[in-house]
């Protein structure tokens, strides 16, 4: 397969994120409509007052089709967030959300941030292998019923 690109959200590739969550979430996990919501409200945030300087989103790609994405976003002052990795399902195993991830942690260093976290679910196993390679470690878990039945919520946290 072709080597990992990452760029900017190109036109459309907003809703793209958010139908591709949807969508992969469900099948894979039978997460409910409420998950893509979520999503929605986390790509309108973004899109609507994001500061370019402290925040930014990432679209992977192999060759010209979009593969995954990622999002960096301010938590406060000192802490940036990461949101919304997602990786396609024909593109696991090619690096792709190691490029993401890894970029994320580059550019949360450049715009100043000393902490990274993230909120994922114990059931993304693959996931968690990359941000525990990274050096993140589980801070806290909680069970929820958010977007799903008997799902646990995790946050995870580094600093830089």
């Amino acid at each position: 397969m072709a080597n990992v690109a990452l760029r900017p959200p190109g036109p459309g590739e907003l809703g793209w994120v958010i139908a591709r969550h949807g969508a992969l979430y469900a099948a894979e996990y039978g997460w409910d409509v409420r998950f893509e919501a979520l999503v929605a409200k986390v790509v309108a945030d973004f899109a609507t007052a994001h500061d370019p300087a402290r925040e930014r989103a990432w679209i992977a790609t192999l060759g010209d089709r979009p593969v995954g994405c990622i999002f960096c976003v301010r938590r406060d002052e000192r802490t940036a967030q990461l949101r919304l990795l997602l990786v396609e399902p024909d593109a696991r195993g090619h690096g792709v959300g190691s490029a993401l991830v890894d970029a994320r942690i580059s550019f949360a260093k450049e715009a100043g941030y000393r902490d990274l976290v993230l909120w994922t679910n114990d059931i993304l196993h693959e996931a968690r292998r990359i941000y525990e390679r990274r050096g993140f470690t589980l801070v806290e878990s909680a069970p929820h019923d958010k977007f799903g039945e008997g799902l646990v919520g995790q946050l995870w946290g580094r600093t830089l």
